[in-house]
């Protein structure tokens, strides 16, 4: 189980696609949640940031593993769109990933 007691919240702001591939491709792990929550947020092009999301589930960093999926909520929620063939099959094999699967079970619903 994954303690989210640690979690701090704080507000996510749109940033601009050059910039949001930027802090992906930083290695760090802060700007990397920012950039993907900001993403399944305010990008308008949900099958980017769909691409974006599924590439971070693979991530090392547990947090951006769990941020990833939640993108993938977002983008469901926010944009009313998803690819489920792909997306569902990734989400149920990461139920068996500890460190996210309360998030990951969440997702799936």
């Amino acid at each position: 189980m994954c303690d989210i007691g640690t979690v701090e919240y704080h507000e996510i702001f749109p940033v601009e696609r050059a910039d949001l591939e930027r802090l992906l491709e930083s290695g760090n792990e802060a700007a990397i949640v920012d950039a993907l929550l900001s993403a399944a947020s305010y990008d308008p092009d949900w099958r980017w940031v769909q691409t974006t999301c599924l590439r971070f589930l693979d991530h090392p960093s547990k947090w951006v593993r769990w941020n990833a999926a939640t993108g993938l909520g977002y983008i469901a929620r926010i944009h009313r769109k998803l690819d489920t063939e792909i997306v569902v099959p990734k989400l149920m094999s990461l139920r068996e990933d500890a460190e996210i699967a309360l998030n990951v079970e969440g997702r799936l619903g």
